[in-house]
C-alpha cells in the first residue's frame, strides 16, 4: 500500500516521524482525511486528535492548534503543542481540566478570561481522549 511521510514538529522539537497510509485530523474548517498523492493544501487546525494509520494499526497525537501543511508525498503538522498518546500524563491532563473548569465557573460570574479557560479545558478534553483512545 501506498504511503506518505508525516512529520509532526513543535517548537519544542520533532515528535512524530513515521511513514503513514492515511492521516485523519480536524481542521478550523472540519474533519480532514489525507492520503498519499493528496493535492497540496495549507490549514490551521483545531484542537483535536491526529489519527496516523499504518499497517492495520493506528497512532494518535493530540494537537493544540497550529497548522497542517499537505504535499503529495509529504504530511507536516506544526503544532504549537503536540503528544503521542503513550506520552500523555492522565493525571497531569485530569488535574488541567479541573482547573480549567474551575476558572471558567470563576470567570463566569467575572466575565474575564473565559476564552483563555476554555481553551485550556479544550486542551485537556483531547490530552485526555487521546490517552485513551476515544475518538
Amino acid at each position: 500500500m501506498k504511503t506518505v511521510k508525516v512529520s509532526v514538529v513543535t517548537p519544542d522539537g520533532p515528535v512524530y516521524d513515521s511513514e503513514v497510509e492515511m492521516v485523519s485530523t480536524k481542521a478550523k474548517s472540519g474533519e480532514l482525511g489525507i492520503l498519499p498523492g493528496h493535492i497540496p493544501l495549507v490549514a490551521p487546525l483545531a484542537i483535536s486528535a491526529v489519527r496516523l494509520k499504518k499497517g492495520g494499526n493506528t497512532d494518535f497525537v493530540a494537537v493544540s492548534g497550529g497548522f497542517l501543511e499537505v504535499r503529495p508525498d509529504q504530511v507536516t503538522i506544526l503544532a504549537q503543542t503536540a503528544e503521542l498518546a503513550s506520552d500523555i500524563d492522565v493525571e497531569r491532563a485530569l488535574r488541567a481540566k479541573e482547573r480549567a473548569e474551575q476558572r471558567m465557573q470563576e470567570q463566569r460570574a467575572e466575565h474575564t478570561d473565559f476564552r483563555r479557560a476554555e481553551l485550556a479545558l479544550q486542551r485537556a478534553i483531547n490530552r485526555l481522549a487521546v490517552s485513551e483512545k476515544k475518538l
